[in-house]
């Protein structure tokens, strides 16, 4: 680790610490000043509007892929830095997201309600995702929001089967 300028977070190291930074901040939105967590959302649109023309398998495998790599990655950037869910680590609401935007008809309207109903419920935290969020390291950082996610594809599903969206 190297310092930063006096007070500043320890800065990465090598390519490994700079792999993990980069995803864990979602190529920069962490570092935007207000609300993190919803730009980090936002920056899940354009993967989404990539992957989503593959159906629902692909969103599937990309919310299980941005999981497992962000297990990795939240876990050394908030052990790099020394604290617990650091704010800057939004790569959790990519993965939180996207298992909301599983139950989301393809639609523009899908997607935005999706993402308004994960960051409610990302904020709002019900179980079991508060209880999640105590795990340690990146699974503690990580999972509250697929819990999260969970709770939204639930709601989007249930709009959908009463023909709400």
């Amino acid at each position: 680790m190297a310092a930063g300028p006096q007070g500043a977070a320890p800065r990465p190291v090598g390519a490994r610490a700079w792999t993990a930074h980069v995803l864990a901040v979602w190529f920069g939105c962490g570092h935007l000043p207000v609300m993190p967590g919803t730009w980090g959302t936002l920056g899940a649109i354009p993967l989404y509007l990539v992957v989503r023309p593959f159906g629902l398998p692909a969103v599937a495998a990309t919310a299980l892929a941005v999981t497992l790599v962000g297990l990795w990655a939240a876990g050394d950037v908030e052990r790099r830095l020394g604290s617990k869910d650091p704010q800057i680590v939004c790569i959790d609401e990519v993965a939180g997201v996207f298992v909301t935007w599983l139950a989301a008809p393809s639609t523009w309207r899908g997607l935005v309600v999706g993402v308004v109903l994960f960051r409610v419920f990302d904020q709002w935290k019900p179980w079991p995702a508060r209880a999640a969020e105590r795990l340690g390291g990146g699974a503690g950082v990580m999972l509250d929001d697929v819990v999260a996610g969970l709770w939204g594809a639930l709601l989007l599903a249930g709009a959908r089967a009463l023909h709400w969206l």
